[in-house]
């Protein structure tokens, strides 16, 4: 399955496949998406992007969940690479892992010059280096 590349010679703007990905790369691809296709964790996401950190029980106010709950939510969202915490105390402040996909970003493009988008037929993915 060819997901990346370069644009093609013809001048459509479409990708043309980069080859096979490697078989751990489409792991920790399925772990951001599983991630991201869950309401609840984008819920999360959204309130880590406004508040900056909060607590599990913070984030369950919020959103209307048990603290088991959010707490599933989190442990996804830290093994995708979404979030990171600080422990204070008893408690753990997450907050958004800015540094979490360029690992995953830097794999599928290594060249920091090359164009930074996935392409799923219509759609277009760009990732912005800083």
């Amino acid at each position: 399955m060819g997901l990346v590349g370069n644009p093609s010679a013809d001048g459509t703007g479409r990708r043309v496949a980069a080859g096979p990905v490697p078989a751990r790369l489409m792991k920790d691809l399925t772990e951001v998406f599983r991630s991201l296709a869950d309401r609840s964790r984008l819920q999360i996401l959204f309130l880590l992007a406004e508040h900056g950190e909060m607590n599990v029980t913070a984030i369950g106010e919020e959103i209307g969940q048990s603290q088991p709950a959010v707490s599933h939510h989190l442990n996804q969202l830290k093994k995708a690479g979404l979030i990171d915490y600080r422990r204070d105390g008893k408690f753990n402040f997450y907050r958004l892992d800015h540094e979490g996909l360029e690992p995953l970003v830097n794999e599928l493009f290594p060249d920091p010059k090359a164009d930074t988008m996935l392409t799923f037929g219509g759609v277009e993915v760009r990732f912005k280096r800083k």
